[in-house]
């Protein structure tokens, strides 16, 4: 029987249910910025923005070709005599070849000094190099300073321009020198080289540049060894900037001597640009004199009294550097040169364009040379204009994504000028500002185990399409199909939790299409949104 007394309710107790209306409204606002910035979930902000690019090509020889009356009219003078400097240099290459087979014959024992007899018998091959110098033009060198001795600066840094450097040196000084590996396999050369107790580096293993760190410190501290000599630039350029310095001269802490190569010239530039060898080595050939003029600086020391980082030490010794050749610093390496030679034999026409200061991007971006050639060879498949630039369509076409807005707005997060186009630098910048997120593998993490459901550790096509059709609803079969052969590099059917990763790593911005649905789940999982029942 009912209560009819005034405490009685007047409607009976129900089920209550609470519309959480502020939650709801966070959702929408966050799925609203998602659509406008595909990448919101990461916490990434747009617009980034992007260095400007110094307009200097370090690499470039001013004088690529062969103009003038003056230079046709040199060249036909001096033919026969080139014949003979072709002469003098086959003959002193062999001779300095056999000699140092010879001085090497039996020698085992590598990781001691060489012995002293060896050592006297090289003199032929330090005077049969500067017979070679000779037949390339140095008939003489100006020097000005002395190199200090071994005993006060154990390294000696230069900078890099031609591939002349290494042959002074070796006759005048006679030092350890640090070389790529692949210079090991050079005809008659890599024999030379061997000789002056190569410390050989891969500048693309970590393991072998700590083990060349390791050896620098070993033959720098032991009086025994030759004076060691490092061109931290660790390449060639044209001699009017000085690029990025490599750390592994400064990192031992000695004290270095800089110094610094000079070669003045008015009708041919020496420099070992962008120029092929043979062609260098011509022009060298069809010279009546080429200038070179060395100097030995002052010795630079870390500092005693402050802590000074690695950095600072190499800073301060690439000022000086600088500032005896009155030329410029850039962010500029190595990686720089391999992204133009890259792009040159891609018939990229503006190839200089494709630079982007290599230094700053793995210091500021923590993206490494090998990565940044991969970006390079996906931007170039987008088919660029001879500009460098890239349209929505073709950058759509090689990330296998249809043409939607979510597509468009990953577009417009690269093209920050809203110019319908994006740079290379652009693409490389915006990818990696997306991949250096904390939260981008974290994201990746949780899209694999979600989609990769049944425990089977692979992501099938259906399960793929299943997914992703939670971010692209009215994708194709054909367009999904397209999509997933990116991820199924073995072309079974099947995407391992390596090819995924690895996938993402080369493409970061298709992070935008697995995690908004992601994010869809967890806002609901969390109570966004949602609808709460209270009894």
């Amino acid at each position: 029987m009912s209560r009819n007394d005034l405490t009685a309710p007047l409607i009976p107790s129900q089920p209550e249910v609470i519309l959480n209306i502020e939650s709801n409204g966070q959702y929408e606002e966050q799925q609203e910025n998602m659509l406008e910035n595909p990448f919101d979930f990461l916490q990434v902000k747009t617009p980034y923005t992007i260095p400007t690019q110094t307009p200097i090509n370090p690499f470039r020889n001013s004088t690529p070709k062969i103009e003038g009356v003056y230079e046709w009219l040199k060249i036909t003078i001096c033919l026969p005599i080139a014949l003979l400097r072709l002469f003098l240099f086959g003959a002193s290459l062999a001779v300095g070849y056999v000699v140092t087979k010879f001085a090497l014959h039996g020698w085992k024992d590598k990781h001691n000094p060489m012995p002293k007899w060896r050592c006297r018998l090289l003199w032929v091959t330090r005077l049969c190099s500067r017979c070679i110098l000779f037949s390339f033009g140095y008939h003489w060198i100006r020097r000005k300073g002395k190199p200090v001795k071994r005993e006060i600066a154990p390294i000696i840094v230069s900078n890099h321009v031609s591939y002349i450097e290494p042959i002074f040196f070796f006759y005048e000084l006679f030092p350890t020198i640090v070389a790529s590996e692949s210079h090991d396999s050079i005809p008659f050369v890599g024999t030379i080289i061997r000789a002056m107790q190569v410390i050989y580096v891969n500048r693309f293993s970590s393991a072998s540049r700590k083990d060349a760190v390791n050896e620098i410190k070993r033959k720098a501290s032991c009086d025994r060894f030759p004076p060691l000599l490092l061109f931290p630039e660790g390449t060639t350029t044209n001699g009017r900037v000085l690029i990025s310095f490599q750390l592994g001269a400064f990192l031992p802490g000695f004290p270095i001597q800089p110094v610094v190569v000079r070669y003045p010239h008015i009708h041919f530039d020496q420099s070992w640009g962008y120029i092929s060898l043979a062609k260098l080595m011509f022009r060298m050939f069809t010279q009546f004199h080429n200038f070179m003029e060395v100097e030995y600086l002052p010795v630079v020391s870390p500092l005693e009294n402050k802590k000074e980082t690695v950095v600072h030490f190499a800073q301060r010794t690439s000022y000086a550097l600088a500032n005896a050749l009155n030329v410029v610093q850039t962010s500029h390496s190595y990686g720089d040169l391999m992204l133009l030679t890259k792009a040159a034999e891609a018939k990229q026409e503006k190839a200089s364009s494709y630079m982007v200061e290599m230094a700053m991007v793995e210091s500021t971006l923590n993206i490494s040379t090998v990565e940044a050639v991969e970006f390079l060879d996906i931007f170039l498949s987008m088919n660029p204009d001879p500009s460098g630039f890239v349209r929505l369509n073709d950058f759509l076409r090689v990330l296998r994504l249809p043409k939607c807005h979510l597509a468009e707005k990953i577009f417009e997060f690269i093209d920050l000028e809203n110019q319908g186009s994006i740079t290379f630098k652009q693409f490389l910048f915006g990818s990696a500002h997306v991949m250096k997120q904390p939260f981008f593998w974290q994201a990746c993490e949780l899209a694999f185990s979600e989609c990769a459901v049944g425990g089977s550790g692979y992501i099938s096509k259906q399960q793929w399409s299943d997914y992703i059709r939670l971010a692209i609803s009215d994708m194709s079969n054909e367009e999904m199909h397209e999509l997933f052969s990116i991820f199924d590099t073995a072309n079974d059917g099947n995407v391992s939790k390596d090819d995924f990763m690895t996938c993402m790593r080369r493409n970061p911005l298709l992070v935008a299409l697995i995690s908004p649905s992601s994010m869809h789940r967890d806002l609901l999982e969390a109570g966004d949104g949602k609808l709460h029942e209270v009894v």
